[in-house]
């Protein structure tokens, strides 16, 4: 058997080509031709999905007007005050000059003409040394990302809210012009000392509109935003002047300016003319009734007056106004007042003639924007100011003359009894010496004899409402439930000044928008409330009040009608032990024959630390001469208009019975009238002491020099 080793076998002769063999070839290398097209895949898809992404940007908010301030109007036509919601006071592109936004460029951004929201050179710039130094707080932002930055980013510096930011501003250069974005821009950023964009400060550093800024304050203005507060004209006026240099130069470089605008600019000094803050804070009583007018009497809301770019004309006099807050910044016309608690006081002077409200002073003090209105606002009891109006001007026309005799004696009508400030008597008195020495007892009388519902619907005819519960004889003394303000006063007592004709009180005159437009005119139509003879007698017997009676502190170099008024402490234990001159409230109502006014004073909170020690005769009558005084100063006296017929109304009572031959004012005697009965509608209990100041229970010890 023939046997065969394995290990014997021949072995291939490497060394010679085998032809029965392909050739063997070394395997391509195909990975990084993959990775290539993957990464231009990726870089696809991200453009892609950055397309899809800055396209889902929503924008919208750049199309929606920034909120306007609304401007008041003095009755000159000045402006008088400036309202807004907002920080900024927004200006249209095309006002915005070309030198300021050459400027702009210049020093913030030098390819904003060619970039497309984004410069990628200088945001490679800054990404690099952001990554080496770990920070994120290098630039390298365009106009147009820091105007994304402002109105739709947080401030943070993180590197997505960097990239968010370029996403917007190419969104935004998308989709808005040059111009338009610089607009945008200007009105939304800082530029120091509370000044945010361009038009606020173009006035509050020059005093002008942005549209009138030379070259020299374009640059600095542009210089400002890097660092507004380092380069505050104001405060560093040698580092801002070397910031407007530094600008100036830029735009030189870049041809914006030639080489002799820009020798005639950096010659010029820094001039800052002031600051218009004053503007906004000049009249701030009457801004705010100006305010609560157009929202109660033309439907306007708050956002609507603040933020809509409305022209509001009012009958604001800024002399009578300066005259009114300059007495009320002197301390010495008013009660000293306690640490805790002023002495709080409001005054309205109204133009009798026309119904316009001239001065409003809300408050003593520090206040705030649209804080409480002790002149509009207020309601309180009105103490013997309220008798003119309720007694003796329905009384006059019922046929009661000055020299009808009313009674003053002991008097009690189903429980109420009235007493005069002195606790005496006289018997019987005439209607002019009641009214001048202010006796309460003839007004209470006097009130009950006409009827408590006439001397309520003369109220009502001078704009004064009184409620059901009002339907007591305490009104006669000014015991109302709800009380009454220095300006429903002031227009009620504005009819007698005017010889019976009512006017509605009135701030605004008309609201047109901000092209001219008018939307509202003051409605000031007359109405004749009384015959002008009722009103002309009633004026010669407030003059009396002021040159013989009560009133005296309020006498003007002029002639002057007036009533004061003061109301009791409540009587209630809380004031128990307490007695001598002391009052809750105290008014003064005047008028001369140009200008009608009322002074409110009291305590906001009235306890037993905190009330009034004057009366209605001295504090606010002091107020009211000193304000009429100083409205007045350069205004020739005249006298009150006489009506035709006045001397016939007046004629001589019947000297019989004192009255005027038709049996009124017919008591006689210190005694309660024999027979006297009171209607069952006329039947009040008069006013709660507690709620009702004027109320003098008999001997309560609290005297008052005048009720």
């Amino acid at each position: 058997m023939l046997k065969i080793d394995p290990g014997a076998a021949p072995r291939p002769d490497h060394t010679k080509p085998d032809k029965t063999r392909k050739k063997m070839k070394p395997p391509k290398r195909k990975g990084w031709k993959t990775a290539v097209l993957a990464l231009a895949a990726g870089m696809v898809l991200a453009g892609a999905g950055a397309s899809l992404w800055i396209s889902a940007l929503d924008i919208s908010k750049l199309n929606h007007p920034l909120p306007e301030p609304s401007l008041i109007y003095d009755r000159n036509g000045n402006p008088a005050a400036e309202l807004s919601s907002s920080r900024i006071d927004p200006v249209l592109a095309d006002q915005i000059p070309d030198l300021l936004k050459k400027a702009v460029v210049a020093v913030e951004d030098r390819r904003f003409y060619e970039h497309k929201g984004v410069d990628l050179r200088a945001i490679f710039r800054a990404l690099a040394r952001d990554l080496k130094s770990q920070s994120f707080a290098e630039g390298g932002s365009t106009i147009t990302q820091q105007l994304a930055k402002n109105l739709f980013l947080p401030s943070d510096k993180s590197l997505s809210r960097k990239l968010t930011e370029a996403a917007y501003a190419i969104k935004i250069d998308m989709t808005m012009d040059k111009d338009e974005i610089l607009g945008l821009y200007l009105n939304s950023i800082y530029f120091g000392d509370g000044n945010w964009g361009i038009q606020q400060a173009a006035k509050h550093y020059f005093g002008k509109n942005v549209q009138d800024l030379n070259l020299a304050e374009c640059a600095l203005l542009a210089g400002l935003p890097k660092a507004p507060s380092a380069y505050s004209p104001a405060d560093h006026k040698d580092k801002a002047l070397e910031r407007r240099n530094v600008v100036l130069s830029l735009m030189k470089e870049q041809a914006y300016i030639t080489p002799e605008q820009y020798n005639e600019a950096v010659a010029q000094p820094i001039k800052i003319v002031g600051d218009d803050a004053a503007l906004k804070n000049k009249y701030p009583s009457y801004v705010d009734t100006v305010i609560e007018e157009a929202e109660n009497l033309y439907g306007y809301t708050e956002g609507q007056i603040l933020s809509g770019g409305l022209r509001i004309y009012t009958e604001l006099d800024p002399a009578i106004q300066q005259a009114a807050q300059d007495v009320y910044a002197d301390d010495s016309f008013f009660p000293s007042g306690k640490a805790d608690q002023i002495v709080q006081s409001g005054t309205v002077v109204i133009d009798q003639h026309t119904g316009a409200l001239r001065a409003v002073v809300g408050y003593r003090g520090k206040g705030v924007f649209r804080g409480f209105n002790h002149a509009t606002q207020l309601k309180r009891q009105p103490g013997s100011t309220f008798k003119p109006i309720v007694v003796y001007g329905p009384a006059l026309e019922k046929g009661y003359r000055p020299s009808s005799m009313l009674y003053d004696g002991q008097l009690n009508i189903n429980g109420y009894q009235p007493q005069d400030y002195d606790h005496e008597t006289r018997g019987r008195v005439t209607l002019a010496e009641a009214l001048t020495q202010s006796w309460n007892i003839p007004a209470v009388w006097l009130l009950n004899e006409i009827g408590i519902d006439t001397g309520i619907e003369f109220a009502a005819r001078l704009g004064i409402r009184l409620p059901a519960q009002d339907r007591q004889l305490g009104i006669a003394l000014g015991g109302l439930s709800e009380g009454v303000s220095p300006l429903q006063i002031a227009q009620a007592y504005s009819a007698f000044a005017d010889l019976g004709t009512l006017r509605p009180a009135h701030a605004i005159s008309k609201i047109t928008t901000k092209d001219g437009k008018l939307i509202v005119r003051a409605d000031s139509r007359a109405k004749q409330v009384m015959e002008p003879a009722v009103a002309y007698t009633m004026t010669q017997l407030l003059q009396n009040v002021v040159n013989e009676g009560t009133g005296r502190t309020a006498a003007l170099n002029r002639p002057t009608a007036g009533k004061s008024g003061t109301t009791q402490l409540p009587d209630s234990a809380e004031f128990q032990g307490i007695s001598g001159n002391v009052a809750k409230d105290a008014w003064f109502v005047g008028y001369t024959p140009e200008l009608t006014a009322a002074v409110w004073m009291g305590y906001d909170h009235t306890d037993r630390e905190h009330y009034l020690t004057t009366s209605g005769g001295y504090g606010p009558a002091v107020v009211f001469r000193e304000i009429m005084s100083r409205a007045l100063r350069n205004v020739p006296v005249t006298s009150f208009e006489v009506p035709p017929g006045i001397g016939k109304f007046n004629e001589n009572p019947d000297p019989q019975t004192g009255g005027n031959g038709d049996g009124r004012g017919n008591s006689k005697g210190k005694e309660e009238p024999k027979g006297h009965e009171t209607k069952p509608e006329d039947k009040g209990k008069g006013p709660d002491s507690r709620d009702h100041g004027p109320k003098e229970p008999p001997g309560h010890g609290k005297k008052k020099k005048e009720d």
